[in-house]
């Protein structure tokens, strides 16, 4: 299966958080799983970092490295995910996580998020627990 990794799922993969369910993390370390991490994560927690909104066991250069490291993918920002933005009801304001929701929207990809605003997306897959 196909899924596309928030950002702090993400986080909470690599820094091996409880607040990760067991199910969840079972599926991200599935060899037959494909795992997505959007460009876009690795571009907020940068940003959140600079800014000290975030404090993370490691650099943003080593978070990437754990993406490869995990077998992950990165999936870039593409035109497609920009318009499917731009048709996107503003239920959700935060702007890292609108470009996450077209990009799975876009690309038929389940998300992994905690983030139950997003059930408000009538096609958006999601899971969590």
């Amino acid at each position: 299966m196909k899924f596309l990794i928030d950002t702090q799922a993400f986080i909470w993969f690599v820094e091996n958080n409880k607040n990760l369910p067991t199910k969840i993390k079972k599926e991200l370390e599935n060899p037959e799983n494909l795992i997505i991490v959007s460009i876009a994560s690795l571009w907020e927690m940068t940003i959140k970092m600079s800014l000290g909104k975030l404090i993370l066991n490691c650099e943003i250069d080593e978070m990437i490295e754990k993406v490869y490291a995990n077998g992950f993918e990165i999936l870039p920002i593409l035109p497609e995910h920009i318009i499917k933005l731009s048709t996107l009801d503003s239920i959700h304001r935060d702007p890292f996580d609108r470009i996450i929701i077209s990009q799975a929207l876009t690309e038929n990809i389940v998300l992994v998020s905690s983030d139950d605003i997003f059930d408000n997306y009538p096609k958006l897959k999601r899971v969590w627990k």
